[in-house]
Protein backbone atom coordinates (compact mmCIF):
# COMPACT_ATOMS: atom_id res chain seq x y z
CA UNK A 1 0.00 0.00 0.00
CA UNK A 2 1.30 3.43 -0.95
CA UNK A 3 1.87 5.74 2.02
CA UNK A 4 0.06 9.07 1.82
CA UNK A 5 2.50 11.91 2.40
CA UNK A 6 0.97 14.68 4.48
CA UNK A 7 2.34 18.16 4.80
CA UNK A 8 3.33 18.69 8.42
CA UNK A 9 2.30 16.55 11.38
CA UNK A 10 -1.11 14.93 10.71
CA UNK A 11 -3.87 15.57 13.23
CA UNK A 12 -7.12 13.87 14.16
CA UNK A 13 -8.91 16.79 12.48
CA UNK A 14 -7.34 15.79 9.16
CA UNK A 15 -8.36 12.15 9.66
CA UNK A 16 -11.90 13.24 10.54
CA UNK A 17 -12.13 15.44 7.45
CA UNK A 18 -10.94 12.72 5.08
CA UNK A 19 -13.33 10.14 6.53
CA UNK A 20 -16.18 12.65 6.87
CA UNK A 21 -16.72 11.85 10.53
CA UNK A 22 -16.43 13.91 13.72
CA UNK A 23 -13.17 14.59 15.57
CA UNK A 24 -14.60 12.99 18.71
CA UNK A 25 -15.37 9.81 16.77
CA UNK A 26 -11.78 9.65 15.52
CA UNK A 27 -10.46 10.19 19.03
CA UNK A 28 -12.66 7.46 20.51
CA UNK A 29 -11.78 5.06 17.67
CA UNK A 30 -8.06 5.55 18.28
CA UNK A 31 -8.65 4.81 21.95
CA UNK A 32 -10.70 1.66 21.16
CA UNK A 33 -13.77 3.11 22.84
CA UNK A 34 -16.61 0.60 23.11
CA UNK A 35 -19.10 3.04 21.56
CA UNK A 36 -17.34 2.94 18.16
CA UNK A 37 -18.05 0.11 15.75
CA UNK A 38 -15.32 -2.24 14.52
CA UNK A 39 -15.61 -1.04 10.91
CA UNK A 40 -15.16 2.63 11.89
CA UNK A 41 -12.22 1.76 14.16
CA UNK A 42 -10.55 -0.14 11.32
CA UNK A 43 -11.03 2.77 8.84
CA UNK A 44 -9.68 5.32 11.33
CA UNK A 45 -6.66 3.24 12.28
CA UNK A 46 -5.85 2.40 8.67
CA UNK A 47 -5.83 6.06 7.64
CA UNK A 48 -3.89 7.04 10.76
CA UNK A 49 -1.22 4.53 9.76
CA UNK A 50 -1.14 5.84 6.19
CA UNK A 51 -0.66 9.39 7.45
CA UNK A 52 1.97 8.33 10.01
CA UNK A 53 -0.22 9.88 12.67
CA UNK A 54 1.21 10.06 16.18
CA UNK A 55 -0.82 10.90 19.23
CA UNK A 56 -0.10 14.25 20.83
CA UNK A 57 1.30 13.04 24.12
CA UNK A 58 1.11 16.50 25.68
CA UNK A 59 -2.62 16.55 25.06
CA UNK A 60 -2.98 13.01 26.38
CA UNK A 61 -1.05 13.93 29.54
CA UNK A 62 -3.22 16.99 30.00
CA UNK A 63 -6.40 14.93 29.70
CA UNK A 64 -5.21 12.20 32.06
CA UNK A 65 -3.41 14.48 34.52
CA UNK A 66 -0.26 12.34 34.26
CA UNK A 67 3.01 12.39 32.34
CA UNK A 68 3.77 8.71 33.09
CA UNK A 69 7.30 9.77 34.04
CA UNK A 70 9.10 8.91 37.27
CA UNK A 71 12.03 10.98 38.48
CA UNK A 72 14.99 8.99 39.86
CA UNK A 73 17.67 10.68 41.97
CA UNK A 74 20.78 8.75 43.02
CA UNK A 75 24.16 9.68 44.50
CA UNK A 76 26.35 7.84 41.96
CA UNK A 77 25.24 5.81 38.97
CA UNK A 78 28.84 4.56 38.54
CA UNK A 79 28.49 2.46 41.70
CA UNK A 80 27.40 -1.08 40.91
CA UNK A 81 24.86 -1.00 43.73
CA UNK A 82 22.94 1.92 42.21
CA UNK A 83 23.28 0.56 38.67
CA UNK A 84 21.56 -2.61 39.83
CA UNK A 85 18.89 -0.57 41.65
CA UNK A 86 18.22 1.41 38.45
CA UNK A 87 17.66 -1.84 36.56
CA UNK A 88 15.03 -2.87 39.10
CA UNK A 89 13.37 0.54 38.90
CA UNK A 90 13.37 0.71 35.10
CA UNK A 91 12.16 -2.85 34.58
CA UNK A 92 9.22 -2.28 36.91
CA UNK A 93 8.43 1.19 35.57
CA UNK A 94 8.50 0.14 31.91
CA UNK A 95 6.31 -2.89 32.55
CA UNK A 96 3.75 -0.41 33.90
CA UNK A 97 4.08 1.98 30.93
CA UNK A 98 6.20 4.55 32.80
CA UNK A 99 9.48 6.05 31.67
CA UNK A 100 12.18 7.37 33.99
CA UNK A 101 14.03 10.66 34.24
CA UNK A 102 17.41 10.09 35.89
CA UNK A 103 19.61 12.47 37.89
CA UNK A 104 22.82 12.06 39.90
CA UNK A 105 23.58 14.24 42.91
CA UNK A 106 27.22 13.15 43.23
CA UNK A 107 26.58 13.59 46.97
CA UNK A 108 26.23 17.36 46.47
CA UNK A 109 23.25 18.77 48.40
CA UNK A 110 22.92 21.86 46.19
CA UNK A 111 22.94 19.71 43.05
CA UNK A 112 20.38 17.40 44.65
CA UNK A 113 18.04 20.35 45.27
CA UNK A 114 18.51 21.64 41.71
CA UNK A 115 17.66 18.24 40.21
CA UNK A 116 14.53 17.92 42.35
CA UNK A 117 13.41 21.39 41.26
CA UNK A 118 14.00 20.46 37.62
CA UNK A 119 12.03 17.22 37.99
CA UNK A 120 9.15 19.17 39.49
CA UNK A 121 9.23 21.58 36.53
CA UNK A 122 9.23 18.62 34.13
CA UNK A 123 6.05 17.47 35.87
CA UNK A 124 7.17 14.01 36.90
CA UNK A 125 4.36 12.04 38.49
CA UNK A 126 6.53 10.91 41.39
CA UNK A 127 10.13 10.46 42.52
CA UNK A 128 12.34 7.66 43.80
CA UNK A 129 15.30 9.00 45.76
CA UNK A 130 18.45 7.83 47.50
CA UNK A 131 19.85 10.87 49.28
CA UNK A 132 23.45 12.06 49.12
CA UNK A 133 25.80 11.42 52.01
CA UNK A 134 26.13 15.19 52.62
CA UNK A 135 22.41 16.03 52.60
CA UNK A 136 21.28 17.56 55.87
CA UNK A 137 18.36 19.73 54.79
CA UNK A 138 15.23 18.14 53.32
CA UNK A 139 13.20 21.22 52.32
CA UNK A 140 13.35 20.25 48.63
CA UNK A 141 11.47 17.04 49.39
CA UNK A 142 8.91 18.97 51.43
CA UNK A 143 8.39 21.10 48.30
CA UNK A 144 7.42 17.95 46.38
CA UNK A 145 5.06 16.91 49.16
CA UNK A 146 3.30 20.28 49.02
CA UNK A 147 2.98 19.88 45.24
CA UNK A 148 1.41 16.43 45.89
CA UNK A 149 4.24 14.70 44.06
CA UNK A 150 4.83 11.46 46.00
CA UNK A 151 8.38 10.47 46.92
CA UNK A 152 9.68 7.04 47.85
CA UNK A 153 13.15 6.90 49.39
CA UNK A 154 15.33 3.81 49.19
CA UNK A 155 18.65 2.61 50.61
CA UNK A 156 19.96 6.00 51.80
CA UNK A 157 16.86 7.15 53.61
CA UNK A 158 16.57 10.53 55.44
CA UNK A 159 16.09 10.60 59.20
CA UNK A 160 12.42 11.56 58.95
CA UNK A 161 9.26 9.86 60.18
CA UNK A 162 6.61 10.89 57.65
CA UNK A 163 8.07 9.29 54.52
CA UNK A 164 7.58 6.31 52.25
CA UNK A 165 10.75 4.22 52.22
CA UNK A 166 12.36 0.94 51.22
CA UNK A 167 15.64 -0.14 52.79
CA UNK A 168 17.65 -3.13 53.88
CA UNK A 169 18.07 -4.25 57.48
CA UNK A 170 21.65 -3.12 58.00
CA UNK A 171 21.50 -3.71 61.73
CA UNK A 172 20.94 -7.44 61.33
CA UNK A 173 23.47 -7.53 58.47
CA UNK A 174 26.09 -5.97 60.72
CA UNK A 175 25.36 -8.47 63.49
CA UNK A 176 25.94 -11.26 60.96
CA UNK A 177 29.21 -9.65 59.84
CA UNK A 178 30.57 -9.21 63.37
CA UNK A 179 29.44 -12.74 64.33
CA UNK A 180 31.41 -14.05 61.35
CA UNK A 181 34.57 -12.26 62.47
CA UNK A 182 34.19 -13.35 66.09
CA UNK A 183 33.86 -16.97 64.99
CA UNK A 184 37.12 -16.46 63.06
CA UNK A 185 38.77 -15.60 66.36
CA UNK A 186 38.92 -11.80 66.03
CA UNK A 187 38.36 -9.86 69.24
CA UNK A 188 39.47 -6.33 68.32
CA UNK A 189 37.23 -5.36 65.40
CA UNK A 190 37.25 -1.86 63.96
CA UNK A 191 34.55 -0.22 61.88
CA UNK A 192 34.96 2.36 59.12
CA UNK A 193 31.46 3.80 59.10
CA UNK A 194 29.91 6.49 56.90
CA UNK A 195 28.95 10.07 57.78
CA UNK A 196 27.20 10.30 61.15
CA UNK A 197 24.04 11.92 59.79
CA UNK A 198 23.22 8.95 57.54
CA UNK A 199 20.58 6.61 58.95
CA UNK A 200 22.53 3.76 57.35
CA UNK A 201 25.60 4.69 59.42
CA UNK A 202 23.56 4.67 62.64
CA UNK A 203 22.11 1.26 61.80
CA UNK A 204 25.57 -0.18 61.16
CA UNK A 205 26.87 1.18 64.48
CA UNK A 206 23.86 -0.20 66.36
CA UNK A 207 24.34 -3.65 64.85
CA UNK A 208 28.06 -3.59 65.68
CA UNK A 209 27.39 -2.76 69.34
CA UNK A 210 24.59 -5.35 69.65
CA UNK A 211 26.79 -8.07 68.19
CA UNK A 212 29.56 -7.40 70.71
CA UNK A 213 27.15 -7.33 73.63
CA UNK A 214 25.51 -10.53 72.43
CA UNK A 215 28.91 -12.19 72.88
CA UNK A 216 29.46 -10.38 76.21
CA UNK A 217 32.30 -8.31 74.80
CA UNK A 218 32.94 -4.74 75.89
CA UNK A 219 32.14 -2.04 73.35
CA UNK A 220 35.01 0.38 72.75
CA UNK A 221 33.80 3.57 70.97
CA UNK A 222 37.35 4.23 69.77
CA UNK A 223 36.98 1.34 67.34
CA UNK A 224 34.26 3.05 65.25
CA UNK A 225 35.45 5.75 62.84
CA UNK A 226 33.06 7.92 60.82
CA UNK A 227 34.59 8.67 57.41
CA UNK A 228 33.47 10.56 54.30
CA UNK A 229 33.68 7.43 52.07
CA UNK A 230 36.48 8.87 49.91
CA UNK A 231 39.79 7.09 49.38
CA UNK A 232 41.55 9.78 51.42
CA UNK A 233 38.97 9.45 54.19
CA UNK A 234 39.45 5.69 54.26
CA UNK A 235 43.23 6.07 54.45
CA UNK A 236 42.83 8.43 57.42
CA UNK A 237 40.44 5.99 59.13
CA UNK A 238 42.83 3.07 58.61
CA UNK A 239 45.77 5.09 59.88
CA UNK A 240 43.80 5.89 63.03
CA UNK A 241 42.64 2.30 63.66
CA UNK A 242 46.12 0.87 63.17
CA UNK A 243 47.55 3.44 65.60
CA UNK A 244 45.42 2.26 68.52
CA UNK A 245 47.09 0.45 71.41
CA UNK A 246 44.81 -2.54 71.00
CA UNK A 247 45.79 -4.31 67.79
CA UNK A 248 42.94 -4.25 65.29
CA UNK A 249 42.84 -7.55 63.38
CA UNK A 250 39.58 -7.04 61.46
CA UNK A 251 37.62 -4.12 60.06
CA UNK A 252 33.97 -3.77 59.04
CA UNK A 253 33.84 -1.23 56.19
CA UNK A 254 30.86 0.84 55.00
CA UNK A 255 30.77 -0.82 51.57
CA UNK A 256 32.88 -2.83 49.13
CA UNK A 257 34.49 0.29 47.64
CA UNK A 258 35.68 1.41 51.08
CA UNK A 259 36.94 -2.14 51.65
CA UNK A 260 39.00 -1.98 48.44
CA UNK A 261 40.56 1.33 49.51
CA UNK A 262 41.23 -0.08 52.99
CA UNK A 263 42.92 -3.15 51.49
CA UNK A 264 45.22 -0.93 49.42
CA UNK A 265 46.19 1.02 52.52
CA UNK A 266 46.88 -2.19 54.45
CA UNK A 267 49.08 -3.49 51.63
CA UNK A 268 51.09 -0.27 51.70
CA UNK A 269 51.66 -0.93 55.40
CA UNK A 270 52.98 -4.40 54.50
CA UNK A 271 50.07 -6.16 56.18
CA UNK A 272 49.02 -9.57 54.90
CA UNK A 273 45.32 -9.64 54.03
CA UNK A 274 43.26 -12.28 55.87
CA UNK A 275 46.23 -13.03 58.11
CA UNK A 276 47.33 -9.76 59.72
CA UNK A 277 44.01 -8.07 59.01
CA UNK A 278 40.64 -9.14 57.62
CA UNK A 279 37.90 -7.03 56.04
CA UNK A 280 34.15 -7.50 55.74
CA UNK A 281 31.83 -5.02 54.06
CA UNK A 282 28.42 -4.32 52.57
CA UNK A 283 26.75 -4.40 49.13
CA UNK A 284 28.31 -7.63 47.80
CA UNK A 285 29.10 -5.91 44.50
CA UNK A 286 30.27 -8.19 41.66
CA UNK A 287 33.34 -6.02 40.97
CA UNK A 288 34.93 -6.98 44.31
CA UNK A 289 35.15 -10.57 43.06
CA UNK A 290 37.61 -9.47 40.38
CA UNK A 291 40.03 -7.94 42.88
CA UNK A 292 43.06 -9.74 44.31
CA UNK A 293 41.76 -9.36 47.86
CA UNK A 294 37.96 -9.23 48.03
CA UNK A 295 36.33 -8.81 51.44
CA UNK A 296 36.16 -12.06 53.41
CA UNK A 297 32.39 -11.51 53.53
CA UNK A 298 29.92 -8.86 52.39
CA UNK A 299 26.37 -8.02 53.40
CA UNK A 300 24.00 -8.46 50.44
CA UNK A 301 21.56 -5.53 50.30
CA UNK A 302 19.56 -6.65 47.24
CA UNK A 303 19.64 -3.39 45.25
CA UNK A 304 17.60 -4.73 42.30
CA UNK A 305 14.85 -5.89 44.65
CA UNK A 306 14.98 -2.59 46.55
CA UNK A 307 14.50 -0.75 43.25
CA UNK A 308 11.56 -2.98 42.34
CA UNK A 309 9.92 -2.54 45.75
CA UNK A 310 10.38 1.25 45.72
CA UNK A 311 8.84 1.48 42.25
CA UNK A 312 5.88 -0.71 43.16
CA UNK A 313 5.33 1.40 46.27
CA UNK A 314 5.37 4.60 44.19
CA UNK A 315 2.99 3.11 41.60
CA UNK A 316 0.53 2.16 44.34
CA UNK A 317 0.58 5.81 45.47
CA UNK A 318 0.15 7.13 41.93
CA UNK A 319 -2.71 4.73 41.19
CA UNK A 320 -4.54 5.69 44.36
CA UNK A 321 -4.18 2.20 45.82
CA UNK A 322 -2.40 3.58 48.88
CA UNK A 323 -3.09 6.95 50.58
CA UNK A 324 -0.32 9.52 50.24
CA UNK A 325 -0.33 10.30 53.96
CA UNK A 326 -0.33 6.66 55.09
CA UNK A 327 3.44 6.35 55.32
CA UNK A 328 5.02 2.97 54.70
CA UNK A 329 8.50 1.78 55.62
CA UNK A 330 9.47 -1.51 54.00
CA UNK A 331 12.59 -3.14 55.42
CA UNK A 332 14.13 -6.04 53.49
CA UNK A 333 16.27 -8.58 55.30
CA UNK A 334 19.98 -8.55 54.48
CA UNK A 335 22.19 -11.62 54.16
CA UNK A 336 25.91 -12.08 54.77
CA UNK A 337 27.64 -13.62 51.76
CA UNK A 338 30.87 -15.37 52.79
CA UNK A 339 33.72 -15.28 50.28
CA UNK A 340 36.54 -16.61 52.47
CA UNK A 341 35.76 -20.08 53.74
Amino acid sequence: MRKVVSSGQPTIKEIAKRLNISVSTVSRALHDHHSIGLRTKARVKALAEELNYERNQTAVYFQQGKTFTIGILLPELSEAFFSSAISGIEDTAYSNNYTVLLGQSHDDEAREKQIIQSMKQHRVDGCIVSIGKNTRNYDHFEMLRQARIPVVFFDRVPDLHDIHAVSCNLESGTIQAVDFLLKKGHRVIGMINGPEQLVASKERATGYIKALRKHRLKYDPELIVNADLTAAGTDAAMEYLLSLKRKVTAVVTFNDYVAMDAVQYALKRKLEINKDITFVSYANTPVSGYTAFPPAASVEQFPYEQGQAATNMLLSLLNGEHPLNDYTNTIMESRLVIHDR
